[in-house]
């Protein structure tokens, strides 16, 4: 079973870290995009989105992720994820998500 998706977010430094919970779909999506554009209107432009306890991400969920990378690197800003399943690392894979956002162990890698 599928829970609710959640999220929680705090500001380390200068990175917006996003810790998600559950499925990464439309609901989830448009929540992690909202959040973002609420710390990306005040200037942040590094972002950090752990989905360790997110084991699914669909195709609308991945839609958002993109308007995300679009919208930082429209600022010279950048992307990252921690905690990916090995699923859903190989479906960003895939998707050339690591194109243009990056996997990262701990928030301290992010420069």
């Amino acid at each position: 079973m599928v829970r609710n998706f959640e999220l929680t977010s705090n500001l380390l430094k200068d990175v917006l870290v996003i810790k998600t919970e559950g499925y990464i779909n439309n609901a989830g999506g448009e929540k992690i995009l909202q959040e973002f554009e609420n710390h990306f209107e005040n200037g942040v432009t590094k972002v950090l989105i752990d989905i360790e306890n997110s084991r699914v991400v669909n195709s609308i969920g991945i839609s958002f992720l993109i308007e995300i990378i679009e919208k930082l690197n429209s600022k010279g800003g950048k992307l990252f994820f921690q905690n990916l399943d090995p699923s859903i690392e190989k479906t960003f894979t895939i998707m050339g998500l690591f194109q243009f956002a990056e996997k990262i162990s701990t928030v301290d890698e992010i420069k």
